[in-house]
């Protein structure tokens, strides 16, 4: 792949690939680097996107605008809020908006994580139970995507039935900020938007009589509704909330549970290693999470004229700070592209994100990681890919996460 930066294809599949030959020609050439023909900056190296996350004032997180591609042409931006009155929320908001937000879902979902593990335990078994076929599963679409999303119905407070419904609403809307839409596939994903959006409100209405009739707020649709009652938030705001956990809840776990299993399934050293020394499950899962940033980046608004990494930004540009490219800085990490189990923790890396906006699912994250990872080390003596069936990635500029991953297991 050429690393001439102006030539490079965004887009390109084997960019989408590995994009990691470029993120790391980002690094060394240009930390921040303006898509030519777009008001889009690529964020590459550790100090500019950390510096970026510690400047909410000039880089807002309200999400304005994403890249695109372009059948035969260069990328574009695509307006997200044309009329600037966009409403924001959790992770697109800033400042006190956000706060309040986190202050509302944070301590909710805190307790319900700690009661959870019974849950995730059984639904992890059940989904290998019925997805093991012989000697093979599909540990992406079979385990990685539906353990995430029946989750976070348990805890919003949504029918466990209602996931596989779901499951394409959501990744559909995560799609649209991948910035590759099929020709003609559009008008498809903005309905699924409007259908995410119409389940949000009909939900949170249910669980207005519920609260009513219980008086004691238990489930996050419940905790919104009392939070609607008191005034803290309104309506549509909490139909975004609930929109927000719904649609990207479950993209991080999902992405880090596969890629945990493909690094895995690709060094049957480790896998024995973690076999003998499970404790180190949690260590394997913060590198993969590194190596493998479920999301590769996050979108930022440039509120005023500025400047980042020594490179003009005029108002109104968008930044996407890669997570993927900083967490494998070796001016942050030595060895950056190999797995480490006993690498120093003195610095997290970035695929939570980082500072106020830190990921307020990433306990949750690791916990369902855990389980399904540690599931797949206790049920098999060894598991590896399947030459005939090559796993694939979900074409993104905004996730890491595999379309399918087929493993050929041996029972323990």
């Amino acid at each position: 792949m050429t690393t001439d930066l102006e030539a490079i294809d965004l887009f390109d599949a084997a960019v989408l690939d590995d994009p990691y030959p470029m993120y790391r020609a980002l690094r060394e050439q240009a930390p921040v680097h303006r898509v030519p023909g777009t008001d889009f900056y690529l964020v590459a190296s550790w100090a500019a996107v950390t510096e970026a996350t510690q400047r909410p004032a000039e880089f807002s997180s309200h999400l304005t605008g994403v890249l695109v591609a372009q059948p035969g042409g260069a990328p574009t931006t695509f307006d997200l809020d044309a009329t600037g009155q966009g409403v924001h929320v959790l992770a697109t908001a800033d400042g006190d908006i956000h706060a309040a937000h986190r202050g509302i879902v944070g301590p909710a979902l805190a307790k319900r994580v700690r009661t959870l593990g019974p849950f995730v335990t059984a639904l992890t078994e059940r989904l290998w139970a019925e997805e093991l076929d012989g000697d093979r599963i599909d540990w992406a679409t079979g385990v990685a995507d539906r353990l995430p999303l029946a989750v976070i119905a348990e805890l919003v407070g949504v029918p466990g039935g209602d996931a596989p419904t779901l499951l394409p609403l959501a990744y559909d809307s995560t799609e649209m900020l991948g910035g590759v839409v099929a020709d003609g596939r559009m008008p498809a994903l903005i309905t699924s938007a409007a259908e995410l959006a119409h389940y949000a409100y009909l939900a949170i209405n249910h669980a207005k009589t519920r609260v009513v009739q219980t008086n004691s707020p238990r489930t996050l649709l419940e905790i919104l509704v009392a939070s609607i009652a008191a005034g803290a938030i309104d309506e549509q705001q909490a139909v975004l909330i609930v929109v927000q956990l719904i649609g990207a809840g479950g993209e991080s776990t999902a992405g880090l549970i596969a890629s945990a299993a493909r690094l895995l399934a690709t060094d049957p050293a480790l896998q024995t290693g973690l076999r003998e020394q499970p404790e180190l499950v949690p260590a394997f899962l913060d590198e993969v999470l590194r190596l493998e940033s479920p999301f590769r980046g996050h979108h930022r608004h440039v509120v005023a004229d500025t400047r980042l990494g020594g490179v003009d930004l005029p108002a109104g540009s968008h930044l996407l700070l890669l997570w993927g490219a900083a967490n494998r800085d070796p001016a942050a990490y030595p060895d950056p592209d190999v797995v480490d189990l006993h690498r120093p923790r003195g610095r997290a890396h970035a695929a939570f994100g980082a500072g106020a906006h830190f990921c307020i699912g990433s306990a949750l994250a690791r916990l369902e990681a855990t389980t399904a990872i540690t599931l797949l080390l206790e049920r098999t003596e060894r598991f590896g890919l399947i030459d005939a069936e090559s796993p694939r990635w979900v074409p993104s500029l905004f996730v890491r996460r595999h379309a399918t991953l087929p493993l050929r297991i041996t029972r323990a």
